[in-house]
């Protein structure tokens, strides 16, 4: 039957960790909803999923999840759908003339996985040269945790990285590499403990080979692009 073709390829889709674009997917009503509704909404979905799996909400040490979860999900791993969250990222005049390459590297990086909704833990190391303005330090690693802090695939969360600071920045001269482990292939599935994913997005100047090797010089990470 095609429904259940239209399944395989779906889970395919998924356990092959393929994203389907570089935007977060979204609905236009997506933020018609208060914070305290959708919280009210995850949580009797939470406690529906726990009763299906045949698990006693009465008991004391469970009764308080349901509204742990939806909390969690709204207010801190899934923070970054929320545009009102987007850190603002102050630019200030290059005065000193710095012209080289700024590299901000091991950002601890926490995000979801979008196929399982299983942890993604690793670093990003993110570069860029300065077109006449810079950016405070703090802000690039603001810029990661909050696209980091939504359901992801690596690849679209490097691309989001970049693009944002090339926004901000005014410059095409912007990289960005990750690399990160998945819990839905460390702890599931093939169960491979110790695989890591290796993403980068390198944007003008980072194209170069002699930058593009000199920005991974600088980060210690021995892998060929």
């Amino acid at each position: 039957m095609k429904i259940d073709n239209d399944f395989n390829d779906i889970d395919a889709l998924g356990d092959n960790h393929i994203g389907s674009s570089s935007d977060t997917p979204m609905r236009d009503d997506a933020f018609e909803l208060s914070k305290e509704e959708k919280i009210d909404i995850i949580k009797d979905d939470v406690r529906h999923i726990m009763e299906t799996l045949g698990l006693d909400l009465t008991d004391d040490s469970l009764k308080g999840t349901p509204n742990r979860v939806a909390k969690m999900f709204v207010n801190e791993i899934f923070g970054g759908l929320n545009p009102n969250k987007k850190p603002s990222a102050s630019t200030f005049d290059n005065k000193y003339k710095y012209g080289e390459m700024l590299v901000e590297k091991n950002i601890t990086v926490y995000s979801t996985c979008e196929h399982h909704l299983l942890p993604i833990v690793g670093r990003a190391h993110v570069a860029y040269i300065s077109n006449g303005t810079v950016v405070g330090l703090s802000k690039m690693n603001r810029i990661v945790d909050y696209y980091a802090k939504r359901p992801q695939v690596q690849e679209r969360l490097t691309i989001q990285i970049v693009k944002e600071l090339q926004n901000v920045l005014n410059t095409e001269d912007v990289a960005c590499v990750i690399d990160a482990k998945h819990l839905c292939v460390n702890s599931r599935g093939i169960r491979d403990i110790e695989s890591s994913t290796v993403t980068s997005e390198f944007g003008g100047k980072f194209k170069e080979k002699e930058t593009r090797r000199e920005f991974l010089d600088y980060i210690q990470l021995d892998t060929k692009f």
